[in-house]
Formats: C-alpha cells, structure tokens, sequence
C-alpha cells in the first residue's frame, strides 16, 4: 500500500456500490451522500452488492488514484448499516484489505516472558 500521511482518514460508504463506477462517480456519491470532499486528500472506500470487491480512491494532492481489489475468496466485512459512512484507522483498512476481521483483530501470538 501506498504510505499515507498520519492525518489521513479512511472513510467506508456502508451499503453497497455499483462497482462499473470510476473515480469521477464515485467521488460524486462523496460529494452528494457522504457530504465530504473527494479531493480532501482522505480514502473512501466503496464494496459491491457480492462483498467479494472493493474500490478506494485518493487524491494526493497531484491526481486521483482509484485501487481496486478482488478477494479470490470470502468477502470484505463491512458495517451493517445501510446509509452513510463509518471512519477506521489506516491500520483497520490494512485489516481489511487482508480479509482480516478489522472490528476486532486477535493477536495470533504472544511472547512469553524469558526466565
């Protein structure tokens, strides 16, 4: 992933999205339903009616960028609630952009202490 500033938020639009829209579309639903601005330099992130694809854009200050993934298997978890959107930490959109279960990540492991 592209390192972003410390300042950035990740914005997830709940519900779900028609995936043939691009960056000009999507940045409108930002515009219109999310009451944000696309070019504010934050991540909004959109999934389809499957939960198997999701499409995030960014403006960098130079130009927009639109990242697209496909899970070869499963689905993006994804909040419940119909309209809007929910903010997460750029560590959460790492989670989930893994497949991980970003509400409630478990350590896999933990050191024991030297004796």
């Amino acid at each position: 992933m592209i390192p972003l500033p410390a300042n950035v938020r990740v914005w997830l639009a709940t519900g779900h999205t028609d995936m043939r829209k691009g960056f000009s579309s999507l940045g409108l639903i930002v515009q219109e339903t999310l009451k944000r601005d696309p070019h504010g330099g934050h991540l909004f992130v959109f999934r389809g009616r499957r939960g198997d694809l999701i499409k995030v854009i960014w403006h960098d200050g130079q130009g927009a960028c639109l990242y697209t993934k496909r899970l070869d298997r499963g689905r993006f978890l994804w909040p419940s609630v119909a309209d809007g959107a929910v903010t997460i930490s750029t560590a959460q959109l790492g989670y989930l952009l893994s497949g991980i279960d970003w509400r409630m990540p478990q350590e896999s492991w933990r050191p024991s202490a030297l004796g």
